[in-house]
């Protein structure tokens, strides 16, 4: 065999230029910081759901990080689905209200569902989604947030069992947060200045 190497082929990856974007600021929560946690989240979420199997239930886009290492940091059987979600203004222009692009997948009748949010504010959204997803009788509702703002509550009775990290009124960019589109890939969590 010409020309075949011996060993595995050493990938070379070149660091992200974050300097493209002048808004993106400082570093918040490092890479390891957040893998830390995640560590963590997961082995709680292990030990509250040990001998049944859950399912994992992500908002695409920006949870899908969060959610693929939170699934490899679960260390039980557990299924994943994904719901896309749109908001849109009311009739009379009176709030914002927010509906499903893309439902679930699997039947939660009678399953343990985990709702995995990038991040949660003031709750109408997670509100929502806790609400028609328990219509569909699920054993029982959570939800684990990497980012939580609890000050900027509008709704209270969330079943926000989980917390990665509690984070000021910032705007964030990396880890699954983008920019314009960009930057979900960056593998921290950083500032964003306006």
């Amino acid at each position: 065999m010409s020309g075949a190497s011996s060993g595995p082929a050493e990938l070379r990856i070149k660091p992200l230029n974050h300097e493209l974007d002048p808004r993106i600021g400082d570093v918040y929560l490092s890479a390891e910081d957040i893998r830390s946690r995640v560590g963590e989240l997961g082995a709680a979420i292990a030990a509250d759901y040990e001998g049944r199997e859950p399912i994992l239930v992500a908002s695409l886009r920006t949870a899908i990080v969060f959610v693929a290492d939170l699934s490899r940091a679960l260390p039980i059987a557990h299924n994943l689905d994904f719901v896309a979600l749109a908001a849109y203004e009311g009739n009379g222009g009176g709030g914002g209200r927010v509906r499903f692009l893309k439902d679930l997948s699997l039947n939660i009748k009678g399953r343990d569902v985990v709702l995995v949010e990038d991040v949660v504010d003031t709750g109408m959204t997670l509100n929502f989604v806790v609400k028609t997803l328990g219509l569909r009788e699920p054993r029982s509702l959570a939800a684990v947030a990497l980012l939580d703002r609890p000050y900027r509550r509008l709704v209270e009775d969330l079943p926000v069992r989980y917390v990665g990290f509690t984070v000021p009124d910032e705007f964030f960019v990396g880890y699954g947060f983008d920019l314009g589109g960009r930057w979900r890939n960056l593998p921290e969590l950083r500032l964003v200045n306006l």
